[in-house]
């Protein structure tokens, strides 16, 4: 289980790392100032936008408490996928790799698998029926 989670943990740094180049700093300074000028708007412009998109859901839904759900549900249905491929691959690893030699361990990764893939299909099915219900049968 130790090796697993030392794995898992070098493949998120591998992922959240990026690469940094040396470039001549003589006369570089303002760009370096516009860039984190430009970056901080950009995080400012994308908050902005985030709250309205809130507002947009809440006025969509003709309600705050069904807006903030429809906002929380899509949100969900995003952040599920990469969720989704990474259980996937931890319980493919479980089945054919370390299940080999103990069919406890297949059959471990086998239900790891399927109750992955359910989670999977409700996150991305749930907005879908939520929207339904509350715009079809609500008015």
């Amino acid at each position: 289980m130790k090796k697993v989670l030392t794995i898992i943990t070098l493949v998120i740094c591998v992922f959240l790392t990026s690469m940094l180049f040396a470039t001549n700093t003589q006369g570089t300074t303002n760009k370096i100032e516009n860039a984190e000028k430009s970056a901080v708007s950009k995080i400012v412009d994308f908050k902005a936008t985030q709250k309205h998109t809130i507002e947009d859901y809440k006025e969509a839904y003709g309600s705050e408490s069904y807006g903030l759900t429809a906002y929380a549900l899509s949100r969900i249905q995003i952040y599920s996928i990469p969720f989704c491929f990474i259980g996937i691959a931890l319980s493919a690893i479980y089945q054919y790799v370390l299940g080999i030699r103990r069919l406890d361990t297949r059959d471990k990764g086998f239900a790891i698998m399927i109750s992955v893939i359910t989670v999977f299909v409700i996150a991305q099915v749930l907005p879908l029926i939520f929207a339904i219900v509350v715009k079809g049968w609500r008015g």
